[in-house]
């Protein structure tokens, strides 16, 4: 693919940073991800540790799939904290990926790679290889017509593991979510949990392909066994929001 054809196809991101921060930006309105200077694998982002709930339910993926890189903060925070899990991640754009080094993503090894690929053809490379798959995959002019499809999403739920989770970054308030969540529901059987973040700007849409969230069992919320303390600490609130939203919708 020449250069001008790519440039025409991907937006080139760029990148505002403070003293604190490091911004990942298709336009000045909307930030596509935050890094912390001082932790650069911590989650700044309200939405980010909602996404994360999936531990609530798996607290020990070994594998997990993630459309969409952006400023690699699921990524980080998943290579660092679950030392245990491999992950994959599929990044359509190539213009991210070459940012990967300024918002240190870790380089490929053999638990981590990222692909220069389309998502929606990522989930259909074989079956049943996910405990987990995150899907946060915007781009400028919002959710691409290829990850919101009743194709795609049949394509996620069987490319999860027989008790495998989807998680699905959407935008709270988009006139299209209740299209969207009528696909999802339809692909997972209902089995489907939707979160707002903490900040109102984020829906959070856990759809389960086996008995995850009918099996739940409320009571204390509790740090997963093999997770460290310091990311517990991030994700312990958004647990409790998920459990009381969970609580509720069985009422």
């Amino acid at each position: 693919m020449s250069e001008g054809l790519e440039s025409v196809q991907h937006v080139k991101p760029f990148i505002y940073e403070s003293t604190s921060s490091k911004n990942l930006h298709f336009c000045i309105s909307d930030i596509q991800s935050r890094m912390q200077i001082n932790d650069p694998s911590a989650l700044a982002l309200e939405y980010t540790r909602t996404m994360m709930g999936f531990l609530l339910f798996n607290p020990d993926p070994r594998t997990i799939g993630m459309i969409g890189l952006g400023g690699g903060s699921l990524a980080k925070f998943c290579y660092r904290y679950l030392s245990r899990t491999r992950i994959q991640v599929a990044e359509i754009n190539p213009h991210v990926i070459a940012l990967r080094d300024e918002f240190h993503i870790p380089p490929d090894d053999a638990r981590f790679i990222v692909f220069e690929a389309d998502g929606a053809e990522f989930v259909h490379r074989g079956p049943g290889r996910f405990d987990a798959l995150l899907v946060d995959g915007y781009v400028l002019e919002g959710l691409p017509a290829q990850l919101r499809s009743q194709t795609f999403y049949d394509g996620c739920c069987e490319s999860l593991k027989p008790e495998g989770i989807m998680v699905v970054n959407l935008q709270h308030g988009d006139a299209d979510n209740d299209e969207h969540l009528a696909r999802i529901r339809h692909s997972f059987h209902d089995a489907v949990l939707v979160v707002e973040d903490g900040e109102e700007s984020h829906d959070i849409v856990f759809a389960c392909k086996g008995n995850a969230l009918a099996s739940y069992q409320f009571g204390a919320i509790r740090k997963p066994p093999h997770l460290d303390p310091l990311a517990a600490g991030q994700l312990l609130a958004g647990f409790a929001l998920i459990a009381s939203v969970l609580k509720d919708q069985r009422a």
